[in-house]
């Protein structure tokens, strides 16, 4: 990780820094990740996980780890005072996974776990000064533990935070606003009276409405793993003095000093009619909500991705997901760059894909903050899965046809019951996706259908992209295996239903970015998708 041959630099170790080292290793390319902290931050901020963040983490080799080390976030028990309480479960059993809480600790410790076995690790106590960029790299000044050095890098990528070292060095606006009242955060254990305890995996919104232009007091819990811990929110009260001499970590990008006990247990005695008991603070916090958004996520050879380029409100537990994303998109893309297979505007498509979506992402976060307590319609089932992110219109994604149903820049969705001859067991399409090459989906009827795919694989194999091609034969087909194709039976007909008769290239990242009648005209369209078309 130290060496010359890095090609990337990866400025902080935070859960986006760090997917992102590990998926640009996993993708063959040589990375070094910097950070400035000398250890890993105690403070449980980022919690929830979303089913695509899951999805990301199984294509990762991760997910397995992360379910282990979380719990499943199962509903929220909203509770008013004089009202009885009222339950949401939330039913996501028709997605691949559900929605997951795993402390931001314990997300560093297994990704960092990860990376280890690319031979990777953070180099701690190394701080970004400054760089300057040339044709064809990064001049990069850091200072650390052996002193100031200078690395030649091929690309730079800062995943450092809100207060950005590499944002700012590259004076890229970061505009936006903050909510005009103060929070407050907590790592608590919670007594709740008798007949009031919430079931594992339920979070607490406790409201008490105001005035019909301020905001509800409010006792919100999340629930850890670890039994009757939660991390709570609340609103600051308008006198609130930070406590002296209080023997608690306070933290989480904020420099002001965090509630004591007894004010979180005040909050909690004032919002509910049946307040649970507040004990054993082990960290705090008191800060002001933000929303903002980078005016550009890449200047030349460097880029930004995480909170760097985007922060919002809480709400739906959207931040760090939205962060791994951004980096689950940029890794591949890097690395085709790198290997000399795409072109120029590959690396352009990552500002024109992600810059939106966190733009929509603030925009729904902060509408639902505003209208917390006052919903008047029913909250969109998927809408804080992401889930139902699409990239259409992308620079390197093929044009919409006019067929209903998914279309290129769609997420590509899995599809259960698939047999393989000599696989005792059903396959999932996601067990055929895993991986860094893209996938041709070729749907085949017959004997004649698979002798053709069989002949344009061979012809694909030439065009210098690592790609497999897996067939998918109806239930009871009882075709020969191919030679350099995947054959697969869609025994449970799950694959037709969502993907038709039509041909689908799928990307490394799981997002379909063609569609086409047959696999020959692939060829020709390969040049936009991979960024040779400016």
């Amino acid at each position: 990780m130290r060496s010359n041959a890095a090609e990337v630099l990866v400025v902080g170790a935070g859960p986006v820094g760090l997917a992102l080292a590990a998926e640009l290793a996993r993708h063959g390319v040589g990375v070094r990740i910097v950070e400035a902290r000398a250890a890993p931050l105690p403070f449980c901020r980022a919690i929830g996980v979303t089913p695509r963040t899951l999805e990301i983490y199984e294509d990762m080799g991760v997910a397995r780890a992360m379910i282990e080390a979380g719990l499943w976030l199962t509903g929220t028990r909203t509770q008013m005072p004089g009202m009885p309480p009222h339950d949401a479960m939330t039913d996501l059993s028709d997605l691949p996974y559900a929605a997951l809480g795993v402390p931001q600790g314990e997300t560093e410790r297994v990704l960092a776990a990860h990376l280890a076995r690319f031979g990777g690790s953070v180099e701690r106590g190394v701080r970004l000064v400054s760089f300057t960029q040339a044709d064809g790299g990064v001049s990069v000044d850091l200072d650390g533990p052996r002193g100031a050095e200078v690395a030649q890098v091929r690309y730079l990528v800062g995943c450092d935070g809100a207060h950005s070292v590499v944002r700012h060095l590259l004076d890229i606006p970061f505009e936006g606003e903050a909510f005009p009242m103060p929070f407050m955060l907590g790592d608590v254990h919670l007594a709740w009276p008798e007949g009031a305890e919430l079931p594992r995996g339920v979070a607490l919104r406790a409201l008490r409405l105001r005035g019909a232009d301020e905001a509800p007091d409010m006792f919100i819990a999340i629930p850890l793993p670890e039994r009757g811990r939660y991390r709570v929110s609340m609103l600051a009260p308008g006198d609130f003095a930070a406590p002296a001499g209080e023997d608690v970590v306070h933290g989480i990008q904020s420099e002001r000093l965090g509630p004591a006990l007894a004010d979180i247990q005040a909050t909690a005695d004032r919002v509910m009619d049946a307040p649970p008991v507040v004990s054993d603070l082990r960290w705090s916090s008191q800060y002001r909500i933000s929303m903002r958004l980078a005016a550009r996520y890449r200047v030349g050879d460097v880029f930004i991705a995480g909170d760097a380029a985007h922060i919002h409100p809480p709400t739906g537990g959207q931040g760090m997901n939205t962060g791994i994303q951004d980096a689950y998109n940029l890794a591949w893309k890097l690395a085709l760059v790198l290997k000399g297979v795409a072109g120029p505007a590959m690396l352009d498509s990552y500002e024109a894909e992600r810059l939106p979506e966190a733009e929509r992402v603030i925009a729904r976060t902060v509408e639902e903050s505003m209208a917390l307590g006052r919903e008047r319609r029913p909250p969109d089932r998927l809408a804080h899965t992401q889930i139902k992110v699409d990239y259409r219109g992308s620079p390197i994604i093929a044009p919409a046809t006019e067929e209903a149903g998914l279309q290129p820049g769609d997420r590509a969705p899995d599809a259960a019951g698939l047999r393989r001859r000599g696989v005792g067991f059903p396959l999932r399409l996601f067990d055929l996706l895993r991986g860094t090459a893209h996938v041709l989906l070729r749907p085949v009827a017959d004997a004649g259908d698979l002798a053709a795919i069989e002949a344009e694989a061979g012809l694909l194999a030439g065009l210098g992209l690592d790609l497999r091609v897996v067939a998918v034969a109806p239930a009871g087909a009882d075709l020969d295996d191919p030679y350099g194709v995947t054959l697969v039976e869609d025994a449970a007909g799950s694959f037709a239903a969502s993907y038709g008769g039509a041909a689908w290239l799928v990307r490394p990242d799981g997002y379909v970015a063609w569609r086409g009648a047959a696999a020959d005209a692939l060829g020709p369209a390969l040049p936009r998708l991979l960024g040779h078309d400016a």
